[in-house]
């Protein structure tokens, strides 16, 4: 009985040198998850800082935390933001996240 265990553990095949087949699968994850997840990622990360190099004073934006309001200065890292008459706040550039169509701000 022992000598049946002892002969097969003898008989296990040798292992295979790595290919490029067994890597194909790992490849082709990658390639799913960069064109799915990393590519639009990144795209909208370029739109969103051509939209806060372009903002002007005048222009109606919408910031991250919901407030709306007219541009008033614009400075390197922040900009004044009147959201109400004699109301201005400053937020942070990386904060707005839609510049709207003029006139928006009177139609509310």
């Amino acid at each position: 009985m022992l000598d049946f265990f002892v002969s097969s553990a003898w008989a296990a095949p040798a292992q295979q040198e790595p290919s490029l087949a067994s890597f194909l699968p790992l490849i082709v994850l990658f390639a799913v998850f960069y064109f799915l997840l990393i590519r639009p990622q990144l795209k909208q990360a370029k739109q969103h800082k051509l939209l806060v190099s372009e903002l002007t004073k005048g222009d109606e934006v919408a910031t991250s935390g919901g407030l709306l309001g007219k541009i008033k200065e614009v400075g390197d890292n922040f900009v004044a933001i009147e959201i109400a008459k004699d109301t201005e706040v400053k937020v942070q550039k990386q904060a707005i996240t839609t510049v709207l169509p003029k006139g928006t701000l009177k139609t509310l």
